[in-house]
């Protein structure tokens, strides 16, 4: 009974395994045909390489000499292994998608812009009126190690996160490659439209604006 049960079990865990494997790949093929009409005009996708059964990376091969060895980093759930699968819904992870290139000229700064939001938890049974819903904007909070940083810094910030209503979680430039990487969450490129057909031409003009500054 005891090898019944364990052969069982290993049976159950292949047939998930395999399943979502094949769940997986699917979905990255609609992420790839996503990736290629949204970079359609700036550039085509030269190959696609797989990490691991949940990462792939997409190689992009601009136009124009802004960008160079870029890439996108698409990050799935675990799903292929219960376990972490699990894991990674008990800590609320999402799927991300993860440009990352380097430029011209390497920025001469070191810079993270992350894009926080709370929000109160509510009873379990309580449903929220979108009404009576409050949504407070508070402004940047810098941490830095200079004491010469420049002013200007916190209007650059909210460029970054406001830029063509692409709901970016984090943005960084740094002096070694990739010079510059931005993550956003793959569900809101299926909820924003504008985000979905705009997002390299938001992460051309974050570029823009980087190779522009002096702090």
């Amino acid at each position: 009974m005891a090898i019944l049960d364990l052969v069982l079990a290993v049976a159950v865990v292949s047939a998930w395994y395999f399943w979502f494997i094949h769940v997986n790949r699917n979905r990255a093929v609609r992420i790839v045909q996503w990736i290629c009409d949204a970079c359609a005009g700036h550039g085509r996708v030269a190959r696609v390489c797989w990490v691991s059964a949940s990462r792939f990376l997409v190689h992009i091969h601009f136009s124009s000499q802004r960008f160079h060895e870029a890439r996108v980093c698409v990050r799935l759930l675990p799903r292929e292994m219960p376990l972490n699968w699990l894991i990674s819904r008990c800590r609320r992870e999402q799927e991300t998608l993860t440009f990352e290139a380097d430029l011209d000229c390497p920025p001469a700064f070191n810079l993270e812009v992350n894009n926080y939001r709370w929000q109160r938890k509510l009873p379990r049974r309580t449903t929220p009126d979108p009404n009576r819903l409050m949504l407070v904007r508070s402004g940047p909070i810098v941490l830095t190690t200079r004491g010469d940083w420049q002013r200007d810094l916190t209007n650059m910030m909210d460029g970054f996160l406001a830029s063509r209503d692409c709901d970016f979680q984090t943005v960084s430039f740094q002096r070694h490659s990739p010079h510059f990487s931005a993550s956003v969450p793959l569900h809101s490129l299926d909820v924003h439209d504008r985000c979905s057909s705009r997002l390299f031409e938001a992460l051309e003009e974050l570029a823009t604006d980087a190779s522009t500054a002096t702090f």
